[in-house]
């Protein structure tokens, strides 16, 4: 294959107002030939994304240079060819939106080629139709799905014509159905010879690839098979990253299924290796032994701290637009406890959410927060937010800074107490882990995505709130940074802090939250423990979403013999269950 993406020694610097450099980039040397399907990996600011720009010449090398189809990135002339050939679609879709409608955001592109009428409506067509949008073509942009927009923003792309496509962390926001559909995409465009980078923190997702790059520092430090990149977990480890989710349930259970092949990379590949595993055992009888109930965790007894009662909402109430949002939505809240809300895209737990700090106001039903009656209008919204604190899916709706030290410190500014502003600061940068003099005075908009995300979740806990509300709190984290986050609430939770997180990671949920309630289409479907939700496989499909991986295994296993206890929800409690069940088989 021919090389379509040549990078000779190129760095690349950002530079604030007063013209501090921030280097990103450093001495980067690679090539990517024609048709290849590359995942992009590395810790947060490692240079993912500033290394992406530069392929499509959005920034171009302070040093060096970067060669698409022989055309450099630094000639104007280069550049519009380059446009068209390379196509990306961005973590937030909606960010490269312009138009009013489907079909000119689709034609806009097209357009700009100077191609003929008919030309540019075959494309449209072709590629709304392909997409799943052509019925709805006429409808405005700010009206679809989170998945719907990123099918129209990948849509505009393909209307180019591009040799390559590169994905931005295109999966982050998606519900575990539109990361399927966004992924099988990928590799649907790569067998049609398209050349497809994207820029991942989902293991899983990278082992999809046929080659693997990680980034350190602006440097590329691993560069093989996904079979290769992963084959070292001490290396991966130490560059903050870690295995996929089944070669790491593989190790950990390898010590009680032994016959586990030693390079399982994928969810298909444990399951055949399980399989298999209990083929042998029924050769032999097979586990008989029921291992002993493992209890999900609990709070214990706590009074309900919060009521939500018959709650409904809709956007745009007694207008054309109206939507509904929540419909007779109803739950409670232990104090102390965690509580985790799992649907898919735009099924309402957003919504529910700012509720519950008051910036959202019941239409119909109530919201009862500590000793706040939220139906109650003489109830402030300044009172409630010193108690509920809410951390946004996209960090960037609630900074009002340009520096990291301004951010954290203005709610303290709003609400002073009894400790100083400056220690307040710096403990809830440590919280989240942010070095107090190494990011105080750093610019915002020079941080990564998972950067500006422990920013968010500090300005919150400088506050020091009894109730923590949390969308999506690990999207965009490495896995470094979100195995820290997750340790971080887990403390947070132990001193007595309530938590109400919404994710579409079900790992998270099972890892963090003692009690769920399952959303689809703004009503409750399920609530109840882990072990009563998480159990309820067609429930949580119907739903969109899916087991975790730690409760799939259980079943595979249980559906072959092995009488493994309903409460297992994470793989240190699978793990357990095995160890039991052998250490039952082996009492005389």
């Amino acid at each position: 294959m021919s090389s379509l993406i040549d990078l000779d020694a190129v760095s690349f610097a950002y530079r604030d107002p007063q013209g501090k450099t921030y280097p990103v980039l450093q001495d980067i040397s690679l090539k990517i030939a024609e048709g290849e399907l590359v995942a992009i990996v590395g810790a947060n600011g490692s240079g993912k994304t500033t290394l992406i720009r530069h392929l499509n010449g959005l920034l171009l090398p302070d040093q060096g240079r970067v060669l698409i189809a022989g055309q450099d990135t630094r000639s104007a002339d280069g550049r519009r060819a380059i446009h068209q050939q390379v196509g990306m679609v961005f973590q937030h879709p909606e960010d490269q939106i312009i138009s009013s409608t489907l079909e000119d955001e689709v034609a806009f592109g097209p357009e700009n080629l100077g191609l003929a009428p008919a030309e540019i409506q075959g494309r449209v067509e072709e590629t709304l139709r392909s997409m799943g949008l052509w019925e709805i073509r006429l409808r405005p942009p700010h009206l679809l799905s989170a998945g719907q927009t990123q099918r129209l923003a990948l849509a505009g792309v393909l209307a180019m014509r591009p040799r390559c496509i590169i994905f931005d962390e295109a999966t982050t926001m998606l519900d575990p159905a539109g990361r399927r559909m966004a992924l099988d995409w990928m590799l649907r465009l790569h067998r049609q010879g398209i050349t497809i980078l994207f820029v991942t923190h989902h293991m899983e997702e990278a082992a999809l690839a046929e080659r693997v790059l990680v980034f350190e520092r602006g440097r590329v430090v691993l560069d093989g098979s996904p079979r290769q990149v992963f084959a070292d977990p001490a290396r991966l480890a130490a560059l903050g990253l870690e295995l996929p989710p089944a070669a790491a349930l593989a190790a950990r259970l390898r010590h009680y299924l032994p016959g586990l092949p030693d390079d399982i990379l994928t969810p298909e590949e444990l399951k055949a290796g399980m399989d298999n595993i209990s083929r042998l055992h029924e050769q032999v009888g097979g586990p008989q032994t029921a291992a002993p109930n493992i209890n999900p965790p609990g709070a214990g007894d706590h009074s309900s701290l919060i009521t939500v009662s018959h709650l409904s909402h809709t956007y745009l109430a007694n207008t054309p637009l109206a939507h509904p949002s929540l419909n007779d939505v109803s739950l409670s809240v232990a104090a102390g406890a965690s509580h985790g809300l799992l649907g898919r895209t735009g099924s309402g737990k957003s919504t529910l959410l700012q509720h519950l700090n008051g910036l959202l106001r019941p239409q119909s039903g109530s919201v009862q927060v500590g000793p706040f009656d939220l139906s109650d209008p003489s109830v402030l919204t300044r009172s409630v937010i010193q108690m509920v604190g809410l951390v946004f899916q996209d960090p960037e709706m609630q900074f009002f800074e340009q520096y990291v030290g301004d951010e954290i410190a203005y709610g303290p500014r709003q609400f002073p107490g009894p400790d100083s502003l400056a220690d307040r600061v710096r403990s809830a940068m440590e919280l989240v882990g942010l070095d107090f003099d190494d990011f105080k005075d750093r610019l915002l908009f020079t941080l990564s995505g998972g950067e500006r995300r422990k920013v968010a979740l500090a300005s919150v806990l400088s506050l020091q709130p009894g109730v923590l509300l949390l969308d999506e709190p690990t999207a965009g984290l490495d896995p470094h940074s979100h195995a820290e986050i997750l340790a971080r609430l887990k403390g947070l939770q132990a001193k007595g802090m309530t938590l109400v997180l919404s994710s579409h990671r079900m790992e998270d949920l099972a890892e963090l939250a003692q009690n769920l309630t399952l959303f689809d289409d703004g009503r409750v479907l399920a609530g109840g423990s882990l072990a009563e939700v998480f159990g309820g496989k067609a429930l949580l499909e119907g739903a969109g979403l899916e087991q975790p991986l730690a409760v799939q295994a259980s079943g595979w296993l249980r559906a072959q013999g092995w009488l493994l206890p309903a409460a297992v929800v994470t793989p240190e409690q699978l793990a357990a269950a095995l160890a039991a069940a052998r250490d039952a088989e082996s009492v005389p």
